[in-house]
């Protein structure tokens, strides 16, 4: 059957989120544990090593309460959720040329994982990173070494990595297939890497996924890259701008550029069908009925 969710708000807290997608009849979820467009001011404890976070002026084991933790499980067992997924934050450059923030985005990075593995979610997807003032090459790099630097302060309870691919826009990295294989290859322990793939981001860096020949060329590109094998879950957007924009604007499914026909090769596809699917699309309401519940039954509709 196919696995079908959203990501969702954690306002009042994170099981909130939880009991939201199972009143929205939902199979996974996605989330972000802490704000998303705001660092934590970081530093390591010198005694246990352990990173501390910045809290009303005091340095605090960074981690989430175990109350918390405790009440976001039982709202995933309650809703039956068959996979849950952190987002990490939009202000992480692991590319970065700058070594403050580069190291700032490892630290920030590794208590992403940190958190994530407290609520027994098993992947935080990330965008690769900018290159910005250096080349796309050595930017690989960077991300690589970042990756390495991160898998060495985690613990052994932490989630693993998901790289999303991204539209391209500016200096972006990730939005060639080849590039997210290099970043895996360059690291030192791949198998806590893996891959989520962004519809309306491969569309908009030039993946004609709406018409069949498209589709299979990107599944082609797949097998030939970083392989299915790494293919961990999936952001379901359609587009509203068209094929190679590169600008990543999502729209409800089936109501952008990329279409019905596009997302029903998506959800029948032995390749994908299998995996987590997660809605990123807009909140606002169609018709009266809700943005998610809409996406979600088109969806189901196509599968069936």
């Amino acid at each position: 059957m196919v696995m079908l969710g959203a990501h969702m708000s954690i306002s009042g807290g994170l099981h909130n989120a939880a009991e939201a997608a199972g009143k929205s009849d939902m199979d996974c979820l996605q989330i972000f544990t802490a704000n998303p467009r705001a660092y934590p001011e970081v530093k390591n404890d010198p005694q246990s090593g352990r990173l501390l976070t910045k809290r009303n002026g005091r340095w605090q084991l960074n981690s989430i309460a175990d109350s918390d933790a405790v009440a976001f499980s039982a709202a995933v067992a309650r809703a039956q959720l068959r996979q849950t997924m952190s987002h990490a934050s939009y202000l992480i450059n692991l590319a970065s040329p700058d070594d403050a923030l580069w190291k700032k985005s490892i630290d920030a990075m590794t208590i992403e994982l940190e958190r994530a593995g407290q609520l027994q979610i098993p992947w935080v997807v990330v965008h690769p990173g900018s290159y910005t003032t250096s080349t796309a090459a050595a930017g690989i790099i960077r991300i690589a070494k970042a990756v390495d630097r991160i898998n060495e302060l985690r613990s052994a309870r932490a989630a693993n990595i998901l790289l999303e691919n991204t539209a391209g826009q500016g200096t972006n990295l990730g939005w060639s297939f080849q590039q997210i294989a290099d970043i895996i290859s360059h690291t030192s322990d791949s198998k806590r890497l893996g891959v989520c793939l962004d519809t309306c981001h491969a569309f908009a860096a030039g993946y004609a996924i709406d018409r069949t020949s498209g589709w299979r060329r990107m599944l082609g590109d797949i097998e030939t890259t970083f392989g299915f094998e790494k293919l961990k879950a999936l952001h379901l957007n359609d587009s509203k701008r068209e094929c190679g924009s590169r600008v990543d604007r999502h729209e409800h499914i089936g109501l952008g550029q990329i279409g019905c026909d596009g997302f029903r090769r998506i959800v029948k596809s032995r390749k994908m069908g299998h995996l987590p699917m997660y809605l990123e699309t807009p909140k606002a309401a169609i018709n009266g009925e809700d943005g998610d519940a809409r996406n979600l039954r088109v969806l189901r509709e196509l599968a069936a």
